[in-house]
């Protein structure tokens, strides 16, 4: 067939240009549509369902491949426990076997025993004193101590009580020495009075400070708790006993002053320091050669205030012979001449008087 170029539009009608355009679309469409019906889908991937086709090598997923093990047949049962075998429980494990430790629960480490009870504890039975026995105290600066109890009250060789008011805490050899002193001198001291001791007024025992209450001072034998404050003893009819009273007797103030120092190793009382004048320190404190201090006045009663006027005279009171002296004087003088008779004319002149020198008066 023959044609021209010029007529080549008539037969195809799109310019060469856009023919080519045409063509790679379509081109394009084509392997899009390929493209869709062999590529598979992601639930198709994951399922692993789509395996063949001319994409499977693209898309196939490598997976490891698992070794089959034949399983058995038939598995035994264990043999049943004979009749005869010990007996098994949780408590018990089987010989032979451990029971697995269990890392949650730390071993549980054990408590520590307690130290056995001190000689004096032992001694200070409920048939001399009621005292508890309480823990330890460790405080700041060596405050507290050990072995130590509240000294509660002390019984007598009767069974009678005497009370500590308020309990005190104390170490032991301080609480075994009070109730010695209670039970063996201020019981029998009562019993002369005609009364039995009925409670002990403690006014300070165990407490951290230091001597006299002073900020900085010396750790104070109360802060050891190996002293005790005493204000009074009372009887059972009653009747009080204040230790540091200059109107109770002062021979039963100066027992217990005796008493005092003869068992412990340091007593204050008034006369000492100021800080001290309404009760009694005692302590049981150690010091070099065994030294003591006894430092207790025990003071007279105050004397009575004089009156400010002079009582009046009794009626009943002889008469005073000063009176009857100026009765007789005044006699003589009416008998005797007259001194202006005697002294002749000059006589009744008047001299001027004389001069009073000025005494110092001294006040």
């Amino acid at each position: 067939m023959k044609f021209s170029a010029g007529k080549a539009r008539r037969k195809w009608p799109c310019g060469a240009l856009a023919c080519g355009k045409r063509l790679v679309v379509t081109a394009v469409a084509v392997l899009l549509l390929l493209f869709t019906q062999t590529a598979p889908t992601a639930a198709a991937r994951k399922s692993g369902a789509w395996s063949q086709g001319p994409w499977s090598g693209l898309f196939r997923e490598n997976k490891p491949k698992t070794r089959r093990v034949a399983l058995p047949v038939s598995v035994p049962l264990p043999k049943p426990r004979p009749a005869e075998a010990p007996p098994t429980g949780p408590d018990k494990p089987v010989a032979g076997k451990q029971k697995p430790a269990e890392p949650d629960k730390p071993a549980e480490q054990a408590a520590p025993a307690p130290p056995p009870p001190s000689a004096c504890r032992l001694a200070l039975t409920d048939e001399i004193a009621i005292a508890p026995s309480i823990p330890d105290i460790h405080g700041a600066n060596g405050c507290g101590g050990q072995d130590l109890v509240r000294l509660e009250a002390v019984v007598l060789p009767d069974k009678h009580r005497v009370l500590i008011k308020p309990a005190a805490i104390l170490r032991c050899p301080m609480a075994s020495a009070i109730a010695d002193w209670i039970r063996a001198d201020i019981a029998p001291l009562a019993a002369n009075l005609g009364s039995v001791i009925s409670d002990l007024d403690s006014f300070d025992s165990f407490e951290c400070r230091g001597r006299n209450r002073v900020i900085g001072a010396r750790l104070s034998e109360h802060g050891r708790a190996n002293a005790l404050d005493v204000r009074a003893l009372k009887l059972a009819n009653g009747r009080s006993i204040s230790l540091t009273d200059r109107t109770v007797s002062r021979e039963l103030r100066e027992s217990v002053l005796h008493s005092a120092c003869a068992r412990f190793s340091t007593v204050l009382g008034p006369g000492s320091d100021w800080y001290h004048e309404d009760h009694i320190h005692l302590d049981l404190m150690e010091r070099r050669n065994n030294y003591r201090i006894c430092q207790w006045d025990v003071w007279d009663p105050l004397p009575q205030l004089a009156p400010l006027l002079p009582a009046e005279r009794p009626e009943e009171a002889p008469p005073r012979e000063v009176t009857a002296k100026s009765e007789a004087a005044k006699s003589e003088a009416a008998s005797a001449p007259s001194k202006s008779d005697a002294a002749g004319p000059d006589a009744g002149k008047s001299k001027p008087p004389a001069k009073k020198r000025r005494q110092d008066r001294r006040f």
